[in-house]
């Protein structure tokens, strides 16, 4: 709109500037052929515009260009008799030059004001780019309280004392506490860290200020700054209060790595941040909160104590957490009788809070769509399949030549894993694509673990390789329906490896080091710290740990290959054999032989 306004502006003084005629114009040789003949009455000369304005004698007003100099016409006038006059030159108004120069200024100044006033958000916050933009939090319908957070209940534990300390503080400061300055939240993505911080803005009973790690970068040099000190002079004055900065690693990452150096604009907040938090000045009474998934690239001077003095990890859930996460997610959908949390919490190791909200909803909306009431266990089962491997495509059509290359690879991923005793069971076998993949083996732990054998791993990379090892026995050749098994097997055997010692080889040792490249905001990169010899030493290690179980795979599908094509066939026949039925099958495959 202040655009549109300006261009009608100038448009508007430029019919002002040049005022239309609407005069007659008549060529120059009828004007001669008229003041010959005697037919003009009265005329004007405009010598500065070289044109003439006249009044024949029949009364007509007109004018006409003078192409030549008007010497010559005012002569042919006085020959003929015509009265005329000389016009006098045409003054310029003062405020012409003026406005020549001054509306281009005014039209750049409005084009920036615009895009100022685009970019911050609304009119009122134009010139505010330097204010805080935290977000005070109101108690409304969708308050977030500890009851609504499970599965973390350590971290409850710890937040809890900050809200206690908060509503009764005379308790603590008898006997000398002091509350932490800073806590800093952190863990994988989906674990729950700012919903635990909404649970600690719904319990506290103070006021709480919210604001994104980002909302301080600008592209104007000194407003991150300027930003942070307006956001604790907000929280100064609604002290005791709690400043909750979620992500702070788009601030706070470690100073050094950039290319601006100590003027780096997000430098300059960050040392912002950390004088306010604990500088030379006191902010008593202001607790500040932060999230983060990378601990690692935050600034050593950001994690001392006196700034974050309570550091918590928020770790995945274990099988209680996850069924209390159920439960808090199910409170307001209708489960059907046959649903058990329990079980279902069985079947989602190494899921995250959000991954099981998201599951839940998934199970919601295919209850929905097949037009049921209650969400069933069956609609529960084929919501943590969608979360772990993505929708089923039952329009894509394979060929039956595809389809039995798919049966047999997914069935030896299946028999190899059943025969091993360090895998996990297997839960589903199915050649219906989902996700990426044609087919899929679907293998679940028992129970949560924390720690990983050798066995194990080698059982794991074993189990991989089935696919593979099904089709060369059966079909004489190999596909690339393996590919995603091979690039699995090779990461984890190379991680035995380098990481974990367990190569016979080369010893108990770990090769390379974990550099963390904050310039790439990517996870851990690996830093070659060994010779070549070593590496083409580690190269031979991997790939004889990787023949060795391939062969294994090889030699358990050759002495069950009857089993084999029975449970290929059955699947074929059926497309999908969940757990038990595998297990059935399988045993009287073995009662036959």
């Amino acid at each position: 709109m202040p655009l549109l306004a300006i261009v009608l502006f100038l448009a508007l003084m430029r019919y002002m500037v040049t005022p239309q005629s609407t005069t007659p114009t008549w060529s120059y040789s009828r004007l001669l052929k008229a003041v010959t003949s005697g037919q003009i009455k009265f005329a004007t000369v405009d010598e500065s515009n070289q044109e003439i304005t006249f009044t024949t004698k029949g009364g007509v007003h007109a004018q006409a260009t003078i192409p030549s100099t008007p010497t010559t016409l005012e002569n042919d006038l006085t020959s003929a008799g015509v009265p005329f006059t000389i016009a006098p030159p045409a003054q310029t108004p003062w405020w012409s030059p003026l406005l020549l120069y001054l509306l281009p200024t005014l039209l750049i100044l409005g084009v920036l004001f615009f895009f100022m006033q685009q970019s911050q958000g609304g009119g009122n916050r134009v010139m505010q780019f330097g204010r805080s933009r935290a977000r005070l939090a109101s108690d409304d319908k969708r308050r977030v309280t500890f009851d609504d957070v499970a599965g973390v209940e350590e971290v409850k534990d710890e937040l809890s004392e900050i809200v206690d300390f908060l509503k009764h503080p005379k308790r603590y400061l008898e006997v000398g506490a002091r509350i932490p300055k800073g806590v800093l939240l952190f863990g994988e993505p989906g674990t729950g860290k700012t919903l635990l911080a909404r649970a600690v803005a719904g319990e506290a009973g103070v006021p709480f200020y919210s604001i994104s790690g980002s909302d301080f970068v600008e592209m104007f040099v000194g407003v991150g700054a300027s930003r942070v000190r307006d956001l604790f002079d907000q929280a100064k004055k609604s002290s005791p209060c709690i400043v909750f900065i979620d992500e702070i690693d788009a601030v706070g990452r470690m100073r050094g790595a950039g290319y601006g150096g100590g003027h780096d604009e997000r430098e300059q907040t960050l040392n912002q941040l950390l004088v306010e938090m604990d500088g030379f000045g006191v902010n008593e009474g202001i607790i500040v909160m932060a999230a983060t998934n990378r601990p690692d690239v935050l600034d050593p001077a950001l994690l001392r104590p006196g700034r974050f003095d309570r550091q918590i990890v928020i770790h995945r859930p274990d099988l209680k957490g996850r069924q209390e996460i159920l439960g808090v997610h199910a409170r307001n959908k209708p489960l059907d009788k046959d649903v058990e949390l329990g079980q279902l919490a069985r079947l989602t190791p190494g899921f995250t809070g959000a991954d099981l909200a998201n599951m839940l909803n998934e199970a919601a909306l295919l209850t929905a769509r097949r037009r049921k009431r209650k969400i069933g266990m069956d609609e529960l089962r084929e919501a943590v399949e969608r979360v772990i491997a993505g929708p089923q495509k039952k329009a894509r059509v394979m060929n039956e030549k595809e389809r039995r290359v798919v049966a047999f690879h997914e069935v030896g991923h299946a028999l190899v894993a059943k025969k091993l005793p360090n895998a996990d069971p297997v839960v589903k076998v199915t050649i219906i694509p989902r996700g990426m993949g044609l087919g899929y083996t679907l293998q679940m732990p028992t129970e949560d673990r924390y720690l990983v054998s050798k066995e194990e791993f080698l059982d794991r990379v074993t189990a991989a390789l089935g696919g593979r090892a099904a089709e060369e026995l059966t079909f004489g050749e190999i596909t690339t329906g393996a590919s995603d098994d091979l690039e699995k097997s090779t990461k984890m055997v190379r991680r035995m490896i380098t990481e974990f010692g367990m190569s016979d080889s080369l010893g108990p040792m770990t090769y390379g080091n974990k550099a963390d490249q904050v310039f790439l905001g990517r996870d851990f990169l690996r830093e070659r710290n060994y010779s070549e010899k070593i590496a083409a030493l580690i190269d031979d290690e991997t790939r004889r740990i990787v023949g060795e179980c391939y062969e294994k795979a090889k030699h358990i599908l050759e002495s069950n290959k009857d089993q084999l094509h029975k449970i290929a066939e059955e699947l074929l026949d059926k497309e999908t054999l969940e757990g038990p039925v595998f297990e059935e099958l399988v045993a009287a495959s073995e009662k036959a032989s």
